[in-house]
């Protein structure tokens, strides 16, 4: 038997127990039972299916009538380490795990700015619809207007979350602070020059080479596997309309020498020119065109 031809309902609960023992590294039969209201029975089957699956994952005390991980423990199922991390963090199940059931030690830095729920359904209802929107916008430059856009995309910059969308008002594609949207109103079909296709920003993806600064960095090697770097560099793909908010987010220093100073900046850009006809790059430590 394998997984795919198990049923959903089944494949919850084994899932459940792979949680538990990965994370918790033990779990007794009455968690399960517990967590889904499922007979005795029911239970015993699931073990014993998990058992037939990952023979090596559990051994069972029977002193304390609990299953432990097992010192060959290998998980039956993918666990991706930002997803979960993120899950423990906001106490969020989807219905896989044992969250809810305990609190994990795991924490996340508060948000300082929590875009309204209901702005977010109608631009992401537009979205999906290809509509454009109406919207009562406060911008730190020009103050409140009122503009129609065309949203393509919800995106979360590390700092805050914004929509990408075309304006009519300056006829160009860019990024509105969800937080600055007080009003949406959902307006007619959009037109091909204003969608995600004809956003070129949003299209081009550059490369990015992140290498250890070569001037604040002592222990170089401690860099290196923070980032998960490959013989010393870092090389990662991101949209040109992205690539300001992450080097900023990261404190990249962007100078041509690396010359910016601090403990902050950790990470030097080494391919600046790959950055050139980019958008939003003010906003990167140190760039200048």
């Amino acid at each position: 038997m394998t997984l795919d031809s198990i049923a959903f309902a089944q494949k919850q609960r084994l899932a459940y127990i792979d949680f538990c023992l990965m994370f918790k590294g033990s779990l007794h039969r009455n968690d399960l039972i517990q967590r889904f209201e499922v007979g005795l029975s029911a239970g015993t089957r699931d073990f014993n299916l998990y058992k037939e699956l990952a023979p090596g994952n559990l051994e069972y005390n029977t002193r304390e009538k609990r299953y432990f991980q097992s010192a060959n423990f290998k998980p039956l199922f993918q666990h991706d380490a930002k997803r979960t991390l993120i899950k423990l963090a906001n106490d969020i199940s989807d219905g896989f795990d044992a969250i809810g059931d305990i609190h994990f030690p795991v924490e996340a830095p508060p948000s300082l700015n929590v875009p309204d729920i209901f702005v977010v359904a109608r631009l992401v209802q537009a979205t999906l619809n290809g509509k454009a929107v109406q919207v009562d916008y406060t911008s730190l430059s020009s103050g409140h207007s009122r503009r129609e856009i065309v949203p393509h995309a919800i995106v979360d910059n590390g700092l805050r979350w914004h929509v990408r969308a075309y304006d009519r008002k300056s006829k160009s594609f860019r990024d509105f602070v969800l937080t600055r949207i007080q009003q949406v109103k959902i307006l007619e079909h959009s037109h091909n020059h204003e969608e995600a296709e004809a956003d070129h920003e949003w299209q081009r993806l550059i490369p990015l080479q992140l290498v250890p600064h070569p001037h604040n960095i002592k222990h170089i090697s401690a860099i290196e596997g923070d980032y998960g770097m490959t013989k010393g560099v870092l090389t990662i793909e991101v949209r040109a309309a992205m690539a300001g908010y992450l080097l900023r987010r990261w404190n990249v220093d962007c100078t041509e020498d690396g010359k910016l100073i601090g403990p902050e900046y950790q990470l030097w850009l080494r391919n600046r020119v790959s950055l050139m006809n980019s958008p939003n790059l003010a906003i990167a430590p140190g760039y200048e065109s």
